[in-house]
């Protein structure tokens, strides 16, 4: 291609044009803004929208004097003439086959390009030949789907009814069908198969915009292949001519869609972008917009997502009823029946019901065709017309239906399932049942939750939970969770888990504790479902319990035998002990992806087995405790070929108390290290990567000084590493011996072993005493948190040893541990052990403290306490 030569001149002509386009454009978005505030009319904005775009491609088409045989066509969302405010426009230029080379061609086309940029419009273009667009559609699906919806705006007619012709020639309806099915496949598992995220996709996530366009596109390509190729202004009333929907699903689908588009509208003209996620930053200002408003019940917001929510499920539900119909109407016309009882049969590997009315002569049979998918797995799910039925139905699942002993027994036994539990029950939930037979699960679909670690609505959370349970039972995942699995494989009654799993947050939402109210609702549930009475009491005990284990293990020492020994009694037996202890850690993991943790797992691993020792009668007095301690620490440390008298001084500096802190594997390690230093005026770090795989371990020993917690909180801090647990002990000759658990969440690749001596050298130098104390970090808060913030609590309880238990929980920034270290330090604060807990973006941090030298706090000085830390977080 020659070298352009700038006429300035012709320049600067070409930056006039652009600006007064650029202009032009921009006032007419914006009256499309103002137009669309005082009648949000979604169909009028797309007609809109498109003709200004058209009138202004095909002024800029013409100035750009391109080739009068080649065409400018509209493709994609533009193309079916749905453009959003800020949604890229899709252009294909195509250019005859001779035009491909020709330098002033190439030339007009770049410049064309440009000036479309310089304009301001967000151009997705692909500049092809006719052969090459066919053979980029037969290997690329996309390329074949955005072809489909191609419109011509301006250029030869011929050559693009030309192009039309060889792309629907190109069209496999077969191959297409099943690579958009998997396609969508693929997209729903980028969102984990979930409509129900707090922050979802518009467009993309499942139940999104996305499945509505999937129909279209297969009727789109349907019609094509008969060679129909008209476009229609209303698709769903053409598919209801077309008897493939109803009427009223018709006029349904295009309800829910136009929510959606109305919330897409907004979201982009709110954010000046294209943005297709609800954004916590942009929720609360669109249900301004559509006039929602607080309740003492619900935040506008949630009303908001609640809508929302209701759209996509129904859009969920009609992208699979459509699907299946599509999918037999095109390639099985002529079914394959097998009969599978009296009622139900299968045809072409789904069920269907014999007669059409059997649902609503025999209500019973419904919760039947979701124990029979259970029964039969080669069945690959319920048939269009069976799914039809049953929307048409679902309000028969009333009172009435409720109280039949027939239907009690047939719920617990697909409960009791050795299969298909969780699939049975999620789709009982998709298809409006579920949520009929348990009207306290209906009450929760599709609720928020405001702690953003949970990142599921409350519905999406417990299906979650109950699907981690099932994880369980599977032989192939075995590796996921060795003792969860051994432990639910001897469980005797995994359904009374599942129950528990229903009902563990079944009352969020209602206002007061919803451990304590869920409680009844299981109780009373288990109850009129015949339950024994010692089934009913594991339920109800296992929703009440259900935050115990968790909150135990994360903000309780567990080395300390009075926690043990207390939540031994608590739980009771061994067998409440097992139940517990699967719920919570199928809870945990069903909150989000990134909440679970090696640590986390450590943590519950230790207080189950430590709790199932105590239940079993071998709870030790404190002296057998240290003795057995010390015991098990001389035998690994004569494997390193270290004497009992090496290192009995250093024992004896440490004290007793120091053994009922520390577990053996922590005195080796300690005693191996320090036998040699135990006057040593010199601080000494060491870093391990924890023998447990829960992060790094580093010990701190050094002559006691008040601001060592504070110095150590600055340094992990600046590193961008999080303290998860420190354990804070002072020696018999007035020495700090401190243990830190600490993670990393940069999520950085970094050298282990480099950082590990990292660690040692610089955190060694940071305790010098003559090294100046930094001030802690003032981190931001997340911008979550600003939209959805967590009320500070501080709570002050009595514990043990003149001590006292404080625990904060708050929005977690970068700063926080070492803002409440700094103010323990300028308070005059004896800081004896430390949990930090950190979920999403909340921190439940536990503190054991006391004043100076072990002595009491006094209630004044803990009130002072609590109040500058409230000032200061």
């Amino acid at each position: 291609m020659e070298a352009r030569v700038e006429n300035p001149e012709v320049n600067h002509a070409e930056k006039s044009r652009a600006a007064f386009w650029r202009l032009h454009h921009k006032q007419g978005l914006a009256a499309l803004k103002s137009e669309f505030a005082r009648n949000p009319n979604t169909t009028k904005l797309f007609k809109q929208h498109c003709t200004l775009i058209d009138n202004l491609l095909m002024s800029v088409w013409k100035e750009a004097g391109i080739d009068p045989d080649c065409a400018l066509i509209a493709v994609g969302g533009y193309g079916r003439k749905e453009l959003y405010p800020y949604s890229d426009i899709d252009l294909l230029i195509l250019l005859p086959e001779n035009h491909l080379n020709d330098a002033e061609v190439n030339n007009r086309v770049e410049a064309l390009i440009g000036l479309l940029w310089d304009i301001g419009l967000n151009v997705g273009h692909s500049v092809r030949s006719l052969e090459e667009c066919i053979a980029e559609a037969k290997k690329d699906i996309t390329v074949q789907t955005n072809l489909l919806e191609a419109r011509l705006l301006i250029g030869d007619e011929a050559f693009y009814e030309q192009f039309l012709r060889e792309v629907k020639n190109t069209l496999n309806l077969r191959h297409f069908f099943d690579a958009k099915l998997q396609e969508q496949d693929n997209r729903h598992a980028k969102f984990n198969d979930t409509a129900y995220n707090l922050e979802p996709n518009i467009k993309e996530s499942p139940g999104g915009l996305r499945d509505l366009h999937m129909i279209l596109w297969l009727t789109r390509s349907m019609n094509i292949h008969q060679g129909n190729s008209q476009r229609v202004s209303n698709p769903w009333n053409d598919l209801a001519k077309q008897n493939i929907i109803t009427t009223l699903e018709a006029r349904q689908i295009r309800h829910h869609e136009k929510n959606l588009q109305q919330l897409r509208i907004r979201l982009h003209f709110l954010s000046g972008r294209r943005e297709d996620r609800l954004v916590f930053d942009f929720q609360n200002e669109l249900a301004a917009s559509l006039n929602y408003v607080n309740t003492p019940r619900k935040r506008a917001s949630e009303q908001l997502m609640q809508s929302y929510y209701r759209s996509v499920k129904f859009i969920n539900l009609m992208n699979e009823i459509l699907l299946k119909s599509l999918q037999q109407y095109l390639f099985d016309p002529i079914p394959v029946t097998t009969a599978i009882n009296e009622r139900f049969e299968a045809r072409n590997h789904m069920l269907e019901a014999k007669t059409a009315g059997l649902l609503q002569q025999q209500p019973g049979a419904i919760l039947e065709a979701f124990l029979l998918l259970q029964k039969y797995p080669e069945l690959e799910g319920m048939g269009p017309a069976l799914l039809r039925n049953l929307q048409r139905v679902k309000n028969l699942v009333n009172r009435e239906f409720r109280q039949s002993l027939k239907n009690k027994k047939r719920f617990i036994e697909i409960l009791s399932q050795a299969n298909g539990v969780n699939q049975a029950l999620r789709a009982m939930n998709r298809y409006g049942i579920l949520g009929s037979y348990i009207p306290a699960f209906g009450k929760i679909i599709g609720q928020m939750q405001h702690d953003l670690f949970h990142v599921y609505t409350v519905d999406e959370h417990i299906l979650n939970v109950l699907a981690n349970l099932r994880r369980f039972s599977k032989p192939g995942l075995r590796h996921e969770f060795p003792l969860c699995s051994e432990l639910f494989e001897g469980f005797d009654a995994p359904h009374l888990l599942y129950l528990a799993a229903l009902f563990h947050d079944i009352a969020k939402g209602r206002g007061g504790d919803h451990s304590t109210l869920g409680t009844l609702d299981a109780l009373r549930f288990c109850k009129l479902h015949g339950l024994p009475k010692a089934d009913c009491q594991l339920v109800a005990w296992l929703v009440e319990a259900h935050l115990k284990m968790s909150s135990t293990a994360q903000k309780s020492d567990l080395s300390d035998p009075s926690v043990i020994e207390g939540f031994a009694q608590f739980v009771q037996n061994e067998r409440r002990l097992t139940a517990l202890y699967l719920l919570t850690v199928a809870d945990i993991r069903g909150t989000s992806p990134a909440v679970w943790n090696a640590w986390k797992a450590r943590l519950l691993e230790s207080l189950y087995f430590a709790t199932k020792h105590a239940l079993a009668n071998q709870a030790m007095q404190t002296q057998q405790t240290i003795l057995t301690r010390q015991n098990a620490a001389v035998e690994k440390l004569s494997n390193y070929g270290l004497s009992t008298h090496s290192y009995q001084k250093l024992w004896d500096q440490f004290g007793a108390n120091y053994f009922l802190r520390h577990e053996p594997d922590e005195v080796v390690w300690h005693s191996r290290l320090l036998t040699p230093h135990l006057h040593s005026h010199q601080p000494i770090v060491r870093a391990r990567l924890s023998p447990n795989g829960d992060g790094i371990q580093v010990m701190i020993y050094t002559k006691d000084q008040r601001d060592i917690f504070a110095r150590i909180c600055n340094f992990f801090d600046r590193m961008g590493y999080n303290i998860v647990q420190a354990k804070i002990y002072t020696t018999e000759h007035d020495y700090a011996l401190n243990s830190f658990i600490v993670l990393d969440q940069s999520g950085k690749a970094v050298s282990y072993s480099g950082l590990l001596k990292f660690i040692e050298v610089e955190l060694a130098q940071k305790l010098d005493g003559e090294h100046v104390l930094e001030s802690p970090l003032r981190g931001r808060i997340s911008r979550q948190v600003k939209h959805m913030p967590i009320e500070l609590q501080l709570t002050v309880t009595e514990a043990d040893n003149n001590n006292h238990k404080l625990e904060i929980i708050a929005n977690d920034r970068p700063g926080l541990l070492a803002t409440v270290a700094h103010q323990f330090l300028t308070q005059d604060i004896e800081l004896h052990n430390a949990k930090i807990n950190t979920l999403g973006n909340r921190a439940e941090d536990s503190f054991l403290i006391s004043a100076r030298k072990g002595q009491r706090l006094d209630a004044e000085r803990l009130k002072l306490l609590q109040e500058i830390l409230a000032q200061e977080i």
